[in-house]
């Protein structure tokens, strides 16, 4: 990275062999994040290795299926650059999360979707332009922990999570989930998109979670408060919630019904 790069507006490199959904994205990415500068596209894999080393961008958005070189291989030579993944194939997602990549992105993918895409390229890039005093121990430390569990970001928060479905491993982003329920010796994970299991508990994943995103509502029940829709009470005050992706309700124990008071 350029040495002026933090001084300078964010830039970034759209690889798609697909030249409409390349400029799609692009519109988007206007209206989510004017001070994003987009230095190239590329419409082939070859192109998009090619302008990672001529511009040095910030962010490259690259489509996993591309002539020539794949995006995942076009990722190994993005050092100092931020990745996402943005393709229709989701059988891609557990090689690029072990490329580093900040997000998977399927195709199509909603505003809001893209939305928190952004939200961790902007956190990642911020962070990158703080350091500390001691910023060169402090990358030792979060590499060797990294190693140890690499569904953690940088801060050490959950950002992945591998589940079962039958005899099949999923790689599901943590800001997909609606909420986790947790029977027996295992949790479920729901999503929009189904149910998932996992072997880690409630209280496993309250310490590795973002505690203003994900609120314990039960003593089995945590819920991702970007997915609640609507907080309502009966008449003998217990609290129930309406989610945006799911279409069961989820019930509140009086313990934790402070929490909605506002609502």
């Amino acid at each position: 990275m350029p040495a002026h790069a933090a001084m300078m507006s964010p830039t970034a490199l759209i690889a798609d062999d697909e030249p409409l959904l390349a400029d799609y994205l692009k519109t988007k990415l206007a209206l989510l994040w004017p001070e994003l500068e987009i230095v190239a596209q590329a419409r082939n894999g070859p192109e998009a290795a090619a302008a990672l080393r001529e511009y040095e961008p910030d962010v490259a958005f690259l489509d996993i299926k591309m002539p020539g070189m794949s995006g995942l291989e076009v990722a190994r030579s993005a050092e100092g650059c931020h990745c996402v993944f943005v393709t229709a194939f989701d059988q891609y997602a557990v090689e690029a999360f072990e490329r580093d990549a900040i997000d998977y992105l399927l195709k199509p993918f909603s505003d809001e979707r893209l939305k928190r895409a952004v939200d961790k390229l902007r956190d990642k890039l911020a962070s990158r332009q703080q350091p500390s005093p001691n910023g060169a121990l402090l990358d030792t430390l979060r590499a060797a922990l990294g190693n140890g569990h690499p569904a953690l970001a940088g801060n050490h928060r959950l950002t992945w999570i591998r589940a079962g479905q039958g005899n099949e491993v999923k790689l599901i982003a943590v800001d997909d989930v609606c909420y986790f329920h947790a029977a027996d010796k295992y949790t479920t994970v729901l999503t929009r998109d189904g149910e998932y299991l996992i072997r880690t508990s409630l209280k496993e994943l309250l310490e590795q979670l973002d505690a203003d995103q994900f609120w314990q509502v039960h003593r089995a029940t945590l819920v991702n408060v970007r997915d609640i829709a609507e907080a309502s009470r009966d008449f003998t005050g217990k609290v129930t919630l309406s989610l945006k992706s799911r279409p069961e309700k989820v019930s509140v124990s009086r313990a934790y019904a402070h929490l909605f008071k506002q609502m």
